[in-house]
């Protein structure tokens, strides 16, 4: 099936900031939980990284400006990537047992795959804007949406 291009007016829309809140959600009930709950230390670090992925990508696309909005989606991978050590680190203390563990890494990993897709998008708004000379005529952004 061939993806479509849509406008995306609002960050709301976009797949990967719902999956990062999803991602976000997991990471605040799995840190509630006993044993996790009781190291304050790298349940506030590990929901951190969570809650930034999803604010990073609001908060650049907001910007309306692509070049911002793909250095923002860098850094929301960045964090993901630090969501995904925080689990081993998890896992490793016996916070989590296997079974959950390989499925927030899954999860994690996801989102991280769905953000590197959205900055391919948005590198490539940022070559056709070069390259027209031009300036964004709208505040609206295009982008690939992929329902899952």
């Amino acid at each position: 099936m061939l993806s479509e291009m849509k406008r995306v007016e609002r960050f709301e829309d976009l797949v990967a900031w719902q999956k990062a809140r999803v991602l976000a959600q997991t990471v605040y009930k799995m840190t509630r939980e006993c044993t996790f709950a009781k190291d304050i230390g790298l349940s506030s670090q590990v929901q951190r990284a969570a809650v930034s992925i999803m604010a990073n990508i609001a908060e650049g696309f907001e910007r309306n400006r692509p070049g911002e909005f793909h250095q923002f989606l860098s850094v929301a991978k960045g964090s993901c990537a630090e969501v995904r050590s925080h689990l081993y680190a998890a896992h490793d203390a016996g916070y989590l047992e296997q079974g959950r563990f390989a499925e927030l890494l899954v999860q994690a990993e996801e989102v991280g795959r769905i953000i590197g897709g959205l900055r391919v998008s948005v590198a490539g708004q940022k070559r056709q804007l070069r390259d027209s000379n031009g300036s964004p005529s709208s505040t609206q952004h295009s982008a690939q949406s992929t329902q899952h």
